[in-house]
């Protein structure tokens, strides 16, 4: 075994959701590309809606980075095969220490578990409505909880005043933590959200022009240099190799518009290196998958938010179940509901799915369904043999009426409890194979 050299980076945290962790991300990324500094970005937790932000922002790809889905060896393989770059910003998820009870691949989740691995210092984001000195405990705690890990400092977040922020200052200097950045309350930018979290980055309507505004906010009331300084890493222990998710064919048909987009960039990077080709369509426009495919994919989405035109969809419909019955078909979460027999939105209004699957889900009485997910396949899924095991994440708001095919695995949570989002699987007349997940993907269980 040999160690790795990490490019520098940080970890950008924060006590809580809410408190502006991706605007200052967002607004990073924006304000070093503006200083021409090659930044690679990484989200870590299972979120398929803030790298595309981030795509947006850096100019570079992001990828996910997961301690309870993904094996050491899987995240080497991941920080090896990026381009070259000055700096590394991982954005984290939810607080700097949250994650499940239970250790996954290794840890649980959290974000301070990828900080300590690959020795990139936490920048904490820290909102300071309502308080000034005691501001400071909470960062001293977050510095001093976990001995190995690597803290940077703090950005202030909506800060009331010059005054606000002296006194802040004061507390923080008392406690020996660095003040990197402090950003006025009524200088905030706002993302337009959804249930899900943020609306996607292609419907974000004038999303340059507020990314620009994000990196000049931040780049004025950050200090730039001081956080390119504190920028570190560690070399990370080459571990035994990694064994990828299998392309679920050579030639996949990925169906790409705003409602199915949900899917790790990383999955289908490895894909691509594994020598697969995607072949994106779009369900929306009324395309249906390319004939030359061998595999079709309908990754998550909001099909809830465009049931009519998709049981309007003609050409689509009839294309993949001509497909379906010669060629494997996944869906996952969206994707496996638009493979089901109907969907009723919002408002209790029924829409026609493809039928492919029996399942009938509802949005009329919402539902979270939220979590990590591990599944032993009672089935094969294209690309995977019966008996492996997967692990993935699921989020989503449906409720099943009815889920009448074989189930396609055995699915627990992170804790082992078993869940009735098993899954379908049908064999098609002509010899097609049409399968659906309510979870999303992450990786093939390296511990199984």
């Amino acid at each position: 075994m040999s160690n790795m050299p990490l490019t520098p980076g940080l970890m950008i945290s924060a006590p809580s959701s809410g408190t502006g962790k991706t605007m200052l991300m967002l607004g990073l990324l924006a304000a070093l590309r503006a200083r021409e500094i090659r930044v690679q970005p990484f989200k870590s937790g299972p979120d398929y809606i803030d790298p595309a932000f981030h795509l947006a922002a850096a100019g570079q790809p992001s990828f996910n980075l997961d301690s309870w889905a993904m094996g050491q060896a899987q995240i080497v393989a991941h920080l090896q095969g990026r381009e070259p770059a000055d700096l590394v910003l991982a954005e984290g998820s939810m607080g700097l220490f949250d994650g499940v009870a239970s250790p996954g691949e290794h840890g649980i989740g959290a974000s301070a578990e990828i900080a300590m691995m690959t020795g990139w210092p936490v920048l904490l984001v820290l909102d300071v409505s309502g308080q000034a000195q005691s501001a400071a405990a909470i960062a001293h705690g977050f510095a001093t909880l976990a001995p190995d890990l690597p803290f940077a400092g703090v950005v202030l977040n909506r800060v009331a005043s010059p005054r606000h922020e002296a006194l802040i200052r004061e507390g923080m200097a008392r406690a020996g933590i660095a003040v990197l950045g402090s950003l006025p309350r009524r200088g905030n930018i706002e993302l337009p959200e959804r249930h899900l979290g943020l609306v996607q980055a292609e419907e974000t309507p004038h999303l340059r022009a507020l990314l620009d505004q994000a990196g000049e906010f931040v780049g004025q009331h950050c200090d730039l240099d001081a956080i390119l300084a504190a920028a570190a890493a560690r070399p990370l222990m080459q571990v035994a190799s990694h064994h990828p998710v299998p392309p679920p064919g050579q030639r996949i048909a990925l169906a790409r518009d705003e409602a199915f987009s949900f899917v790790y960039p990383h999955l289908i990077d490895e894909w691509r290196r594994q020598g697969a080709t995607i072949l994106p369509f779009s369900p929306l426009a009324d395309q249906a998958p390319d004939d030359s495919a061998d595999c079709c994919w309908l990754p998550g989405g909001y099909p809830e938010l465009h049931a009519g035109r998709i049981a309007g969809a003609g050409n689509f419909c009839e294309g993949l179940a001509r497909f379906a019955r010669s060629r494997p078909v996944h869906g996952e979460c969206g994707g496996y509901m638009v493979l089901g027999a109907g969907l009723t939105d919002a408002e209790g209004k029924r829409h026609a799915m493809t039928g492919l699957l029996g399942l009938e889900t509802s949005y009329h009485k919402r539902r979270m369904h939220l979590g990590y997910r591990m599944a032993r396949l009672d089935a094969p899924m294209p690309g995977l043999q019966a008996g492996a095991t997967l692990r993935g994440h699921e989020f989503h708001y449906a409720s099943i009426l009815s889920q009448p095919d074989e189930p396609l695995a055995r699915v627990s949570d992170a804790n082992g409890n078993l869940v009735a989002e098993t899954g379908s699987h049908r064999v098609m007349p002509g010899g097609g194979h049409v399968t659906g997940t309510f979870f999303h993907l992450i990786s093939r269980s390296q511990n199984a």
